[in-house]
């Protein structure tokens, strides 16, 4: 018997969150102020007279425990979720040398690729450049949401980018892929599992991976609650394709949507 397994169970089991490794070294200026500021309009834009609308960047950070106070050890600083969210390139290759996510367009040229898109950057601008990269490759259906034409291809590659983003065990190297092909489009990233196998909506318990950033993205509108995302990707794909997404819990998170 491996002498892993034990381990495994023990980490997945743990209730500590890699995205809360504090930095004490680490200062304000680490941070991009311009993210921070966009981050409380749009998180303003979407509730008027949210709490972040009068908090400098430093109250903002502690309210949403981007910047804390380790109890155990004594260390306070800001942490590993600040620099993702809102550090400048430099910091984040520092703190995580591995971190990137590689978009690939593979339709026409199925040795290599069409377009290729290495991003490396916070994840406020790789959500951005992943749902470029996915409106630039892939076709469109509208459907009728509240008498409004919506687009099927944003509501869904909405929630598929936003899980990977959220979602993602950060101290893995293992590289996140975003690859388009002709008949399908496949997520991978690395993950602390709780599970193995084939997710369901009608059998699916959500259990929080960073649950900062994912408060984050929900205060700014590109999340809902926790669970909801899997669940609107079943919902809004049957109107992109005749075929039923596949996402695979594991040590590696796998999605696969069939065109």
């Amino acid at each position: 018997r491996s002498t892993l397994f034990p381990y495994t169970t023990l980490f997945r089991s743990q209730s500590v969150f890699t995205e809360n490794k504090i930095y004490p070294f680490a200062t304000i200026h680490e941070l991009r102020k311009d993210l921070i500021q966009r981050a409380r309009q749009m998180a303003v834009n979407r509730q008027p007279a949210h709490i972040w609308e009068d908090l400098d960047d430093m109250a903002l950070l502690r309210s949403v425990q981007l910047y804390k106070t380790d109890y155990v050890t004594g260390k306070e600083g800001l942490t590993l979720a600040a620099l993702l969210l809102f550090g400048r390139d430099e910091v984040i290759l520092s703190a995580l040398p591995f971190h990137k996510t590689d978009a690939i367009c593979r339709i026409q040229n199925t040795d290599r690729y069409d377009d290729r898109d290495d991003i490396r950057t916070n994840l406020m601008e790789s959500y951005d450049q992943l749902m470029n990269f996915a409106e630039k490759h892939l076709p469109d259906k509208f459907v009728l949401k509240d008498d409004v034409r919506i687009s099927v291809r944003n509501l869904v590659f909405r929630e598929i980018i936003a899980n990977t983003l959220m979602h993602r065990e950060y101290t893995n190297p293992f590289p996140a892929k975003f690859i388009i092909e002709k008949k399908i489009v496949t997520t991978e990233n690395a993950n602390r599992s709780q599970g193995l196998g084939q997710l369901f909506p009608e059998a699916f318990s959500p259990i929080p991976k960073n649950p900062v950033i994912a408060r984050i993205f929900k205060e700014i509108g590109r999340a809902d609650e926790l669970g909801s995302g899997f669940r609107n990707i079943y919902k809004f794909y049957q109107h992109y394709s005749n075929k039923q997404p596949v996402l695979q819990d594991g040590d590696i998170f796998k999605c696969f949507l069939h065109m």
